[in-house]
């Protein structure tokens, strides 16, 4: 409660302030301001884990179009692996039962060769596959000049061997 005091005619009054619309008011804008930087935040995210997303650094780190436009996937199979470049499909068998990493290592190099600005690859695995061949994979992928290593949710595709 508070009280006025108007200094001429000696009366006071006593005036009760009521805060209420000022509190609701301001826990509305609260929520509001909490809503938009949450969805800021995550919009930063998803732009940012892009593949293609900005380059930032050094003019060495600029990439031609033409390579950005071709995709480059290993898709790792339970029969071997298969490297699928534009539309270019090359099966890489199985030998004596183990996963050939030095010809998928020679097929990758002769890509890089051809692209030498590309820099990224997706990678598949089938469901049934261990983890284990994901990671051989990426390490071929990776010691061939390919860093940038996106592992997609999408089956490897069948038919490839």
């Amino acid at each position: 409660m508070a009280h006025i005091d108007d200094g001429k005619s000696g009366k006071s009054a006593n005036v009760e302030l009521n805060v209420v619309p000022i509190i609701d008011l301001m826990s509305v804008l609260i929520v509001f301001l909490l809503i938009t930087a949450v969805w800021n935040q995550i919009t930063m995210i998803q732009l940012g884990t892009s593949v293609y997303g900005k380059k930032t650094g050094d003019i060495e780190d600029i990439v031609k179009p033409k390579d950005l436009e071709v995709p480059l996937r290993l898709d790792i199979q339970e029969e071997g692996y298969v490297v699928i470049i534009g539309t270019a499909r090359v099966p890489i068998p199985k030998k004596d039962g183990e996963y050939d990493q030095v010809f998928l290592g020679e097929q990758l190099a002769k890509i890089k060769k051809r692209y030498p600005n590309k820099k990224d690859i997706f990678l598949t695995v089938e469901d049934k596959l261990a983890y284990e061949f994901m990671v051989k994979g990426m390490d071929v992928a990776i010691g061939e000049g390919f860093p940038n290593i996106a592992v997609t949710t999408q089956a490897a595709q069948k038919g490839g061997i």
